[in-house]
Formats: C-alpha cells, sequence, structure tokens
C-alpha cells in the first residue's frame, strides 16, 4: 500500500490493527505516521492512548504488554514503535511478530510499527500482510519526481504551471524534503495566488544552486555577523531574489525551533551537528521573535511598508545574526 492509499482507505473510515510504515523517504513516513495518529486517537484523549516506544530501549515484554492495554474513555489505543530492529538479536522484532497476532478486529488496539529499512522476508515484516504494509520509498524517475511536486505543490496551497514539475525533477532530484523546499521558494518568488512557473523555478533553482546560500544560514546561525552581511551582499549582487533569500532564511529557522523542543533534525551527520550547535545559541522566545521578524520583513517584500527590501534584508540579518 502506498501512503496516498493508505490515506484514501483512513478517509473511508477503514482502520487495521497492524500498520508497517518503512521506507527511506522520511517525508513519506512523517506523513503517513500523522495520518494514522489523527485517525486512530483523537487529540483529547492522546494522552492516555498513544504510547510512544523505541526499538533501541524497548524489551520485548513491554511492547507485548502495550498492546494488551485497552483504551481508556476512548474507542481505540495507538502503540508506536519506531526501528524495531535497532538492537541486535531480533527478540524485539520476533515480539512484534507475536504482538501482531495479539490483536482483534475492529481493534481496539491499534500497532504501528515505523523502520526505515526492512528486510521483507523476515518473520515480523510477513506478519502485517500486504495490506498493513505501507511503502514510502522516494519516487522514481523523471515523470514519478513531477507527479509528487505536483501533489506537494497542492498540499502547499499552490499550483505548477506547464514545464515547472519537470524541472523541478531535473533540478532538484527525488529527496521530497528539498523537492517541498524548492516549491515554498518558487511559491514565494511568484506572488500569493499566483501559479509558479517554469521560470520561477529555473530563477529560484539556480540563484541557490550558484550562490553560496547556505554560507548566509551557517554565518547568522553562528552569530557571525560580519560574515552574515558579507555574504548577504554578495548573494544580492549575484541577482538572488529577495523571496528566495527570505524563504531560505524562513526554512531555516523553522528547522532551528524544531531542533530545539526536540525534535532530531535529519541529515549527514555533520549537518546535524551543525544544527544543534546554533539551535543551542537561540532559547525558544527568541526564536519565535526572529520567525516574527521573518514575517515582518515578508510584508515588506510583498509592498508593505516603506524600506526597500535590500535594507529590509540587511536589517533582518543583522537582528537574525546578533
Amino acid at each position: 500500500m502506498t501512503p496516498a492509499e493508505l490515506r484514501k482507505e483512513l478517509a473511508a473510515g477503514t482502520i487495521r490493527p497492524a500498520y508497517l510504515v518503512a521506507g527511506s523517504e522520511a517525508l513519506l513516513r512523517d506523513e503517513a505516521v500523522a495520518a494514522l495518529r489523527d485517525a486512530v486517537v483523537d487529540e483529547a484523549s492522546r494522552d492516555f492512548n498513544h504510547d510512544r516506544m523505541d526499538g533501541a530501549s524497548t524489551a520485548p515484554g513491554a511492547l507485548l504488554d502495550a498492546v494488551r492495554t485497552l483504551p481508556v474513555m476512548a474507542p481505540r489505543r495507538l502503540v508506536e514503535l519506531r526501528e524495531p530492529e535497532a538492537k541486535r538479536g531480533g527478540a524485539l522484532a520476533d515480539a512484534v511478530a507475536e504482538a501482531v497476532g495479539l490483536l482483534s478486529e475492529p481493534p481496539e488496539v491499534v500497532l504501528l510499527v515505523v523502520a526505515s529499512r526492512i528486510d521483507k522476508r523476515s518473520r515480523f515484516v510477513k506478519a502485517f500482510g500486504k495490506g498493513g504494509l505501507v511503502v514510502c520509498d522516494p519516487p522514481k524517475g523523471v515523470r514519478e519526481v513531477a507527479a509528487a511536486a505536483r501533489h506537494e505543490a497542492d498540499r502547499l496551497g499552490t499550483k505548477l504551471g506547464p514545464g515547472a514539475a519537470e524541472l523541478l525533477a531535473e533540478s532538484v532530484g527525488r529527496e521530497l524534503l528539498a523537492l517541498r523546499r524548492e516549491i515554498e521558494k518558487a511559491a514565494l518568488l511568484a506572488g500569493p495566488g499566483e501559479t509558479i512557473s517554469r521560470d520561477h523555478v529555473s530563477r529560484c533553482v539556480s540563484s541557490i544552486a550558484e550562490q553560496p546560500i547556505w554560507d548566509l544560514t551557517d554565518a547568522i546561525g553562528e552569530g557571525r555577523t560580519p560574515d552574515a552581511l558579507g555574504v548577504l551582499h554578495h548573494l544580492l549582487e549575484g541577482g538572488a531574489p529577495h523571496p528566495v533569500l527570505l524563504g531560505s532564511l524562513a526554512s531555516h529557522f523553522r528547522k532551528l525551533v524544531r531542533t530545539r523542543a526536540g525534535e532530531p533534525p535529519r541529515g549527514h551527520p555533520f549537518a546535524v551537528r551543525k544544527l544543534e550547535s546554533q539551535a543551542r545559541r537561540y532559547t525558544p522566545a527568541r526564536l519565535r521573535a526572529c520567525l516574527s521578524a521573518i514575517h515582518e520583513v515578508d510584508q515588506v517584500l510583498k509592498g508593505q511598508g516603506g524600506l526597500p527590501p535590500d535594507l529590509a534584508l540587511e536589517r533582518l540579518v543583522l537582528g537574525l545574526a546578533a
């Protein structure tokens, strides 16, 4: 089953006793997990009826106890386990297979297992059957990536014009988080309510590829104010569009907010360490203030206020890096 098929099934009111959400595409996994959480347990009872477990620290007995526990003042409970094969030996994976066998239908307890990699020949994977396996692999080929780009654009409330999805697929590749980020930047460049054209995509992606945009976010996040201003001026002189620069800053500070809140960042270990180090520089209150300042500059770029765009961005960078 694909994530799209899962959403359709949940929308029709069908909830299975057990799901295995597996695959290398983190964005698809996260969206599938979010859809299942919303469908299985309402937010009001989630504190009592949603168990989250980590495969690296969960004992087999604890998992089996969790699936035997009935819901509290709600129709269902959700038991969520991540990476059941994180520990060697296979005891927890064997317990997953046993736990699936304990579940009834219609379910009072739903088991949700999330894994970045699986061996479809293993016993615990086979326990879910074909219907309970949600495959979250990245799209293959330009056609599939272009279709994914159109889906992401719909989710973000914008539209891609002729050739825009295909250019995104060719320029950005299969990584959906990167694809979403570039669509967000192109939407800022196009303007509110406007269709993203192939030219918007070309200007947005090429400017990011040719200019050291990540040098700017790193300099800001590390508090190197003179370097940040120097990179900003270099980007502006090179013709980088103001909305694209602002979109990059907004994306970076949203990552810092999530990291500061305890959500593990994704990516290469070096990039993860750098993001965690930058997040520690800011208090949660200051990060909220930074996002508010970014929003204010967004309004300036849309014509509200009397500041020239270059000056508005310069003042913003000064404030963010301080």
